[in-house]
């Protein structure tokens, strides 16, 4: 089975502290003298299939690493949020003839290729797959309201945070699955609903429209339709969005490799 896999590569990392691309750092730790960046790792997961890159900040970091690889580039032109993104990319995934669709983002390089199927093949019984994962450290992540086997909304930590939350709620990992015509239908009302919220831009606050992929679970649960969930095993699903992420990630691929 051939999958269209879109990878979100655009965004600043601005946790991260560094000048590159997060995708393009290095899974090596810095004094074993290998480089071997995160987006390799996460290319080298994916199903068979087309393969889009969606580029924006320091994209040359991305094009220098990946340019001898059978992918394709998508610039998006504003950073507007892992919805933006994904609108960005809405025309090279409707001329690629694949029916099925899997999102996942530049930052997570353990998912296994075995979960990216087990989130293809759950599309046989539901229109669109979340994948989540637990963690003790909730931190800044969005979180599944489950109901009956079924997700019924994202729920984002700006919400949550304030609300009595069990400690074995699912966490959302940023990473999809959808059939190719639900996602093509859905793409213009996720389009006409922006977030204005408020960033910090080179020292500055200021007022932005975003969009959220994840504002796509409500509008299908309105319309009857069914978003399903696969769980990631432990670290699996870990984004790399800090030093210290970053450090215990490397510590985590140099484990795998002895």
């Amino acid at each position: 089975m051939l999958v269209i896999s879109v990878i979100l590569a655009a965004g600043r990392g601005t946790r991260m502290g560094s000048y590159k691309n997060k995708t393009t750092l290095s899974l090596f730790p810095e004094e074993t003298g290998y480089e071997y960046p995160i987006i390799l790792e996460i290319l080298k997961n994916l199903p068979l299939g087309k393969r889009i890159i969606v580029v924006n900040y320091r994209k040359e970091d991305i094009l220098r690493v990946t340019s001898k690889l059978d992918v394709t580039y998508c610039i998006q032109p504003v950073l507007n949020g892992t919805g933006g993104a994904v609108i960005s990319a809405s025309e090279l995934i409707k001329e690629t003839e694949m029916d099925y669709v899997l999102i996942t983002v530049g930052d997570a390089p353990f998912v296994k290729r075995q979960t990216y199927l087990k989130l293809i093949d759950k599309l046989k019984e539901d229109d669109l797959v979340v994948l989540g994962f637990s963690s003790e450290d909730k931190r800044q992540y969005g979180i599944l309201e489950i109901e009956k086997n079924a997700v019924k909304r994202i729920i984002e930590w700006k919400v949550w945070k304030d609300l009595s939350i069990k400690e074995e709620c699912l966490c959302n990992a940023g990473i999809y699955a959808v059939k190719k015509e639900i996602l093509l239908r859905y793409i213009p009302v996720l389009s006409s609903r922006p977030h204005t919220v408020e960033k910090r831009i080179n020292g500055r606050l200021r007022k932005i429209k975003e969009y959220f992929f994840t504002d796509i679970v409500e509008y299908m649960n309105k319309d009857g339709l069914k978003v399903g969930y696969v769980i990631a095993e432990k670290d699996e699903a870990m984004g790399i969005d800090d030093p210290d992420s970053l450090s215990y990630a490397r510590k985590i691929f140099i484990s795998k490799r002895i």
